[in-house]
């Protein structure tokens, strides 16, 4: 039907599309290929971590809050072991701040440079996907040097970190950060400078100032749309409060703010340079000392069974502010409960306002711009509470409701 019919169709993105990382439904209202509404629906990967998490006592759960996300894993565990530390009044030695602010800016380095790559990637851009891929790989070995692992680095733990900044680990660093001040500019001016990328970026998913304030932006998603927002410099942690650290705006490099794709492109690729130099800086200031507050883990552990209180913690991931909030009660080796609020669960209100008036074409770009980590959000389940009774659903009531789903879906 034509544009212009003032007749909306209902057209689904999702939950499994060729240009989505991970399972998310998008409602779109379109006059012919212009959106006029949208309507979100998540759910489709709830995990139930935090019940779980119910059984296991912190140490324990330093592991399972790793695997919340793969590309920000590391930032999860840090704003857990934080919180847990916050409740159990434990100070973390100066070297082991150093260290996770080293892995930390690490992993930002490998999620952004994913981000763009697959950002290219949905508009076609092939070339500079594969580009973004290659240079990628060379984080990946850092990682790999330091911790053992490209992915869920086991590095975290309550009061410090469990693997130390060898002089050969620091050769691997500053290797690789000579090898993206002479490289990854290649990949910057391929996709910025590219008349037709540009074009597909530019004034595309705007999301204004006022719309970031209002609905609670984060992250290069706020900071895409004009906004000084960042918990390294606001509220600053670990290493980052030796360093003089200022939030990356598109206004401080090109004049004037869009709110689109591009400007939330141009942040990320911008805070890969950024985190070339917090790396400089932390490699220069790294202080001697111990790596973890108590090294005997059944010690820590009956230290915080002692503990009683309510803890706190949030960070700036990649994504952008990761909160963690825990409390212990005083006798009990489990924790009593854990919230997390991971950054997608606040920018993706955003996203019925960036999707307006635009292609239905540009919606899976639009999509992924806020970098959505579905796995990340999911931390509850809505039900239908409609009739207003009180309703209690076990673990096997779930799965009886899993199988059952099952075996309406494949015919039986």
């Amino acid at each position: 039907m034509a544009e212009g019919s003032n007749k909306t169709y209902k057209v689904p993105i999702g939950p499994v599309h060729v240009g989505l990382k991970e399972p998310i439904t998008a409602w779109l209202d379109v006059d012919g290929e212009r959106i006029k509404d949208a309507t979100i629906r998540p759910g489709a990967i709830h995990r139930g971590i935090e019940f779980m998490a119910r059984d296991r006592n912190p140490i324990q759960i330093i592991y399972l809050a790793e695997r919340i996300c793969g590309i920000c894993s590391f930032a999860h565990i840090v704003a857990f072991v934080r919180a847990i530390e916050d409740a159990a009044k434990i100070e973390v030695p100066a070297r082991a701040q150093y260290i996770r602010t080293i892995v930390l800016e690490l992993e930002r380095i490998h999620s952004h440079i994913l981000w763009a790559g697959v950002a290219c990637y949905t508009f076609g851009y092939d070339s500079a996907f594969h580009l973004g891929m290659i240079l990628r790989e060379k984080v990946m070995d850092v990682l790999e040097a330091l911790t053992g692992n490209r992915v869920n680095y086991g590095t975290g733990t309550i009061g410090g970190v469990r693997r130390d900044i060898t002089p050969t680990v620091e050769k691997v660093i500053r290797e690789m950060i000579d090898l993206y001040r002479n490289e990854f500019s290649i990949f910057y001016d391929v996709v910025t400078q590219d008349p037709i990328a540009k074009a597909r970026m530019r004034n595309v998913g705007v999301l204004s100032r006022e719309d970031a304030v209002t609905h609670c932006a984060l992250g290069p998603t706020a900071r895409g749309s004009g906004l000084r927002v960042d918990l390294r410099w606001s509220s600053p942690y670990e290493a980052y409060c030796d360093m003089d650290i200022k939030p990356v705006v598109p206004q401080d490099h090109t004049g004037e703010v869009y709110g689109d794709v591009f400007d939330r492109f141009l942040v990320r690729v911008l805070e890969v340079y950024q985190s070339i130099e917090i790396l400089e800086d932390a490699l220069a200031g790294m202080p001697a000392g111990e790596l973890m507050w108590e090294p005997k883990l059944p010690k820590l552990l009956n230290y915080l069974k002692q503990a009683d209180g309510t803890g706190w913690s949030s960070i700036e991931a990649p994504r952008g502010d990761d909160t963690h909030a825990v409390r212990l009660t005083a006798g009990q080796e489990n924790i009593t409960w854990w919230k997390v609020r991971a950054p997608t669960y606040a920018n993706a209100v955003s996203w019925p306002i960036m999707f307006r008036e635009n292609d239905l074409a540009d919606s899976p770009l639009i999509i992924n711009s806020i970098d959505p980590c579905i796995s990340c959000m999911e931390r509850m389940v809505v039900t239908d509470r409609s009739s207003g009774a009180e309703q209690v659903v076990t673990k096997a009531d779930l799965i009886e409701r899993c199988r059952d789903k099952t075996r309406r879906m494949m015919g039986s």
